[in-house]
């Protein structure tokens, strides 16, 4: 069984930075497609950006492409979201998600952990 845990969100001022960790632990992410996921307040849950457990191939949502970053460390079984340029509309609690897999993709009915979210709001 995986577990997730994300941390680092927090208050940042409109074209500022942030990155968001995720700990995983129960089982190795190098098996795992890993993927963060948003929703702002009076929305639905929207998939950001998606990466092989492995590292090897990565895939990102129109809206954050050029802004935000995913990237694994399995060395410490950890992903992350470093993102740039942030906008009051990337305000919105941030998900950790994994499923079994060895695709970049991550379809949001096909996800099988989700962590408990952390919130990132931008002033503007």
């Amino acid at each position: 069984q995986l577990q997730l845990v994300e941390s680092g969100g927090g208050l940042v001022q409109f074209g500022g930075s942030l990155k968001l960790a995720c700990a995983a632990s129960g089982s190795s992410l190098a098996y795992y497609a890993v993927g963060w996921f948003r929703q702002a307040p009076d929305k639905g849950r929207e998939g950001v950006a998606c990466v092989r457990g492995n590292g090897e191939s990565e895939y990102y949502a129109d809206f954050v492409k050029g802004r935000f970053t995913i990237s694994v460390d399995n060395a410490n079984n950890m992903v992350y979201l470093q993102m740039n340029d942030l906008k009051p509309e990337d305000t919105a609690v941030y998900y950790c998600t994994a499923r079994r897999s060895e695709s970049d993709r991550c379809p949001i009915n096909a996800m099988d952990y989700w962590g408990k979210g952390t919130l990132v709001t931008v002033s503007s």
